[in-house]
């Protein structure tokens, strides 16, 4: 064996100068680490009652043949995230056979007439995550490419909330939360979900400009779906 290739790669062998110390790769480990960013879990709350939409569950309603649901999941599966959990009620079985072929993980609040709330602490609950990227159901613009963004943007700084906004300024989703907030996010109560909290550290947030109304656009009832549906038709037929 030659004298090359036991300096290279026989550490018993190798030369003081070409040896590589337990510290310059832990160094080197920590700053790739460090370039990744934030582990992050994606929240996905789908625990709405859609009690707006006159019998139907706005959740599963097609959009190109999928149902909502299933299109919103596909697209935080395509997010640079660790991890995606959906939280569903446990009495909407046709919400959970919607991510029969995603590897989701599926979480039933019990306590969903608590509200959102309850849905968020029920995700909370089971990540071990630096963060959480919250992402309500009924969001049909966001494309991972937005969610991306704010993740991207995360990278960059250290500030505690990173979220996706209007073009025009107005905070929306997704929302990105670190862990340091946890805490407060598990006191919150109601159908407040994670409002009070990111309003008592706005100072601290970073907003991501997101296309047109991506960040706000949800569809509560049948005519929201009627005008979401005619927009997106003219924008196709321009």
């Amino acid at each position: 064996m030659s004298a090359e290739y036991l300096n290279r790669f026989d550490p018993e062998h190798q030369r003081p100068e070409d040896r590589v110390s337990t510290q310059q790769r832990t160094d080197v480990k920590t700053h790739q680490m460090s370039m990744r960013g934030p582990t992050i879990t994606a929240l996905l709350l789908a625990g709405g009652a859609s009690s707006r939409m006159r019998g139907s569950d706005k959740l599963l309603e097609p959009i190109d043949g999928t149902p909502l649901l299933t299109r919103v999941a596909r697209t935080c599966l395509s997010a640079e995230v660790d991890r995606v959990c959906v939280i569903l009620p446990p009495d909407r079985p046709a919400r959970a056979d919607a991510l029969d072929d995603l590897p989701v993980d599926t979480l039933f609040n019990n306590g969903s007439g608590l509200g959102l709330s309850h849905s968020l602490q029920t995700g909370l609950s089971n990540v071990t995550t630096d963060a959480v990227l919250i992402i309500l159901a009924d969001l049909p613009d966001l494309t991972t490419a937005d969610l991306n963004a704010v993740i991207y943007a995360a990278r960059d700084t250290d500030a505690v909330v990173v979220r996706g906004a209007t073009k025009d300024g107005r905070p929306g989703h997704p929302v990105l939360v670190r862990a340091a907030l946890f805490p407060e996010l598990m006191r919150t109560k109601g159908d407040a979900g994670a409002q009070p909290v990111l309003k008592a550290h706005v100072a601290d947030t970073v907003l991501v400009p997101l296309p047109g109304q991506h960040a706000l656009s949800d569809l509560d009832t049948p005519e929201d779906w009627e005008a979401w549906r005619a927009a997106r038709q003219d924008a196709k037929n321009d």
